[in-house]
């Protein structure tokens, strides 16, 4: 590989990123290419910064390349999510409506019993954590919805907040004094 030549505002730029950057690889790789470009062979590169030469060779073909771009890290893009997006307003009705809703004889939801039944009704497989991971990712709360349509009619609870403080007021039966 040939010799890499800086322009003069190139040096400024590495040396600004080296220093104000907290990945320590992109620290790395910036810093190999200031010392290629003063004259350091790719093994002494290597050795200095405690690596093989095959990897500083692959990051200043990337600085050749792309210059200042080509050196940061590029994650690969992962697996894609098993409980696609769309699932969301569905599995929020599931929690609103409560297990019983859905056919089920228990009080709340939890993230295993969700698994299950996405798996039961879509065929989709998930376990507890990604459950989890996705509710948690929607804003969608199984152990305790707090939902506002859940909330009773407020003409129906000034009702009985009137019967319970008429209850109130009279005089237990049967509770004798002395």
């Amino acid at each position: 590989m040939r010799q890499i030549r800086l322009t003069t505002v190139e040096p400024a730029q590495l040396a600004y990123t080296f220093k104000t950057t907290s990945d320590r690889r992109l620290r790395e790789r910036g810093q190999a290419v200031l010392m290629a470009s003063r004259g350091r062979k790719r093994q002494a590169l290597a050795q200095a910064l405690g690596g093989h030469r095959t990897p500083v060779r692959r990051w200043l073909q990337q600085y050749h390349h792309h210059g200042l771009a080509g050196l940061t890290i590029q994650w690969a893009p992962g697996q894609a999510r098993r409980i696609p997006a769309t699932f969301a307003p569905t599995i929020q009705d599931w929690v609103k409506g409560g297990p019983q809703g859905c056919g089920l004889d228990r009080a709340n939801w939890t993230y295993e019993e969700l698994a299950v039944y996405l798996y039961q009704t879509t065929g989709i497989e998930v376990q507890r954590t990604a459950m989890r991971d996705f509710c948690q990712r929607h804003g969608i709360r199984p152990y305790r919805p707090t939902y506002p349509y859940l909330r009773g009619d407020p003409q129906k609870q000034q009702a009985a907040r009137e019967e319970l403080a008429v209850l109130k007021k009279k005089p237990k039966q049967g509770s004798a004094c002395c």
